[in-house]
């Protein structure tokens, strides 16, 4: 089963509660919730992951580049991105967690399974606000998924309409952050999940 994962930027609730957010696409079905505040400092996002963790339900929490912090609030494990820390030494120093790591190409996502990542998140496949001169596409997300030993996600751009191509190209998850800032999560996960071959 493809699994779908909520990407949080409370900054762009619009006046909603992160906390409420993570409760309805928990609800919906969502399987991870990424705790990707960046702005926050240690205490903060510890507070707002303890927050997070007991909104999401059955969902496993990551938390964005802080394994301390991830451990702290109880969350099961830890995001990196692809200039953070190394997957290998996170790994070492606290092997309970899950350990994600986001790249940008295949070889990155070769790299990031050799040094011990659980999954890869692979992107941005498609445009998204910020990154218009960054897409990879399908062509990459299809090669990473085929020669990789462990599970690749896609991330960037993912909606509704697209996302039934990107499980086509081999992705094992879709990560989404603007679909759950349009429409109710109990409209998204399903529609997202509806992706999935017959």
């Amino acid at each position: 089963m493809v699994t779908i994962t909520l990407i949080t930027d409370r900054r762009r609730l619009a006046g909603r509660e992160l906390t409420a957010l993570v409760r309805e696409a928990a609800a919906a079905g969502v399987d991870r919730v990424q705790v990707r505040e960046k702005d926050l400092g240690g205490r903060a996002l510890r507070a707002l992951v303890t927050e997070v963790v007991a909104a999401a339900g059955a969902a496993m929490v990551l938390v964005n580049s802080r394994p301390d912090v991830a451990v702290a609030g109880g969350a099961q494990g830890v995001h990196l991105p692809e200039d953070g820390l190394p997957v290998r030494d996170v790994k070492r120093a606290f092997p309970d967690l899950v350990v994600g790591a986001s790249r940008h190409s295949v070889e990155g996502a070769r790299r990031a399974e050799a040094e011990g990542a659980d999954f890869v998140l692979m992107g941005p496949v498609f445009e998204t606000p910020g990154k218009e001169g960054r897409v990879l596409g399908l062509g990459p997300l299809s090669e990473a998924a085929r020669s990789l030993g462990i599970p690749v996600h896609a991330v960037g751009g993912i909606d509704a309409g697209n996302a039934r191509r990107v499980v086509e190209a081999g992705a094992h998850g879709l990560a989404a952050i603007r679909p759950f800032l349009q429409a109710p999560a109990a409209q998204v996960v399903p529609a997202l999940r509806g992706a999935e071959p017959a």
